[in-house]
């Protein structure tokens, strides 16, 4: 199916489907949402959620997305279609509660969900980056093995739904990638977001003692981007790569470029309770969906633009 370039005013550039009838899960999520917005220029969106909130409700039909009552917890899609061409299935249990209730959602309700839809051309489970264990200070490879994180509940839940549904689409024959994401960013949040708001409140940032935190954030133009260009290059056996940014900043660096540009210094706290840096390696991300196009200095700033339109910027204050 043909795709072109969308010209919009937050994606500018994005590759999108066209005439397609897609299902992004988790729809009203920081991830999902964009996404879902961008495809539904030129294809039939349905966007999938709980909608337990009325505005969540309109918000998705005022972006032209089809809004669905959906809860991934309860294992029934009988409301659901089966005839999706892709799929985005972003809906997940973060696994603050039962540990057992997280693996029943996010692995065999996620290897359900993929059994419902195998008709599809492309299929994206999306995963974490936190599924690792820490290797030091060197990025991670699709290639290494999980840890045992701080959100332990959700990583090994993330780790089953991986084995449940590569299983599921092997011996179906559907097209699938996973996406490990990593760190996501932009006006609908994300762990540097917080980080803003923590150097606005003049909080400290608790960071992991082993420094620089290096991690590779992705800004929401280039995630909306690379999320479509994952349901095109679905495969069998699955594809799974790390998704994030192509450039390598720490933590450290990008919090002190956020204090410059809100004209307060950040103040940081070293403590090993503190999640450790996910560093990933994107050299397969590179062969399979391509680079990403914001740099970090660009899309954080757009973040901070974005989020606090009542805040004078520092680049701003030079000009005045």
């Amino acid at each position: 199916m043909r795709y072109d370039l969308w010209e919009g005013p937050t994606n500018e550039g994005a590759a999108l489907l066209d005439g397609e009838k897609i299902l992004i899960t988790g729809a009203t999520g920081k991830i999902a949402f964009p996404i879902a917005r961008a495809l539904a220029a030129r294809n039939d969106v349905w966007g999938a959620a709980r909608l337990r909130d009325p505005a969540d409700r309109e918000r998705l039909a005022a972006a032209g997305v089809t809004p669905v009552p959906f809860d991934l917890s309860d294992g029934r899609f009988g409301s659901l279609p089966d005839d999706f061409t892709y799929v985005f299935h972003a809906a997940v249990d973060p696994g603050q509660d039962d540990w057992a209730r997280c693996v029943e959602t996010n692995a065999h309700n996620s290897g359900e969900l993929l059994y419902r839809c195998r008709s599809a051309k492309g299929f994206v489970l999306c995963s974490t980056g936190s599924i690792y264990g820490y290797r030091g200070q060197r990025p991670l490879t699709e290639s290494d093995p999980p840890g045992v994180p701080l959100r332990a509940n959700y990583s090994f839940s993330k780790v089953a739904a991986e084995a449940v549904c590569g299983w599921v689409a092997r011996h179906f024959e559907i097209p699938l990638t996973i996406i490990r994401i990593c760190s996501t960013y932009g006006p609908e949040g994300g762990a540097p977001a917080d980080r803003l708001e923590s150097i606005l409140a003049r909080r400290p940032i608790r960071l992991h003692p082993d420094r620089p935190n290096n991690y590779n954030p992705i800004y929401e133009d280039d995630y909306v981007e690379l999320g479509i260009r994952a349901m095109e290059v679905a495969t069998n056996p699955p594809q799974v790569v790390n998704w994030a940014g192509s450039e390598t900043v720490s933590v450290e660096e990008y919090c002190r470029y956020l204090g410059e540009l809100v004209g307060i210094e950040p103040v940081f706290e070293y403590t090993p309770d503190a999640h450790t840096p996910l560093w990933p390696d994107v050299t397969h991300m590179h062969d399979v969906l391509g680079r990403t196009r914001v740099g970090w200095r660009e899309g954080f700033r757009r973040m901070v633009a974005a989020r606090h339109p009542e805040l004078t910027l520092a680049d701003e204050r030079a000009t005045t």
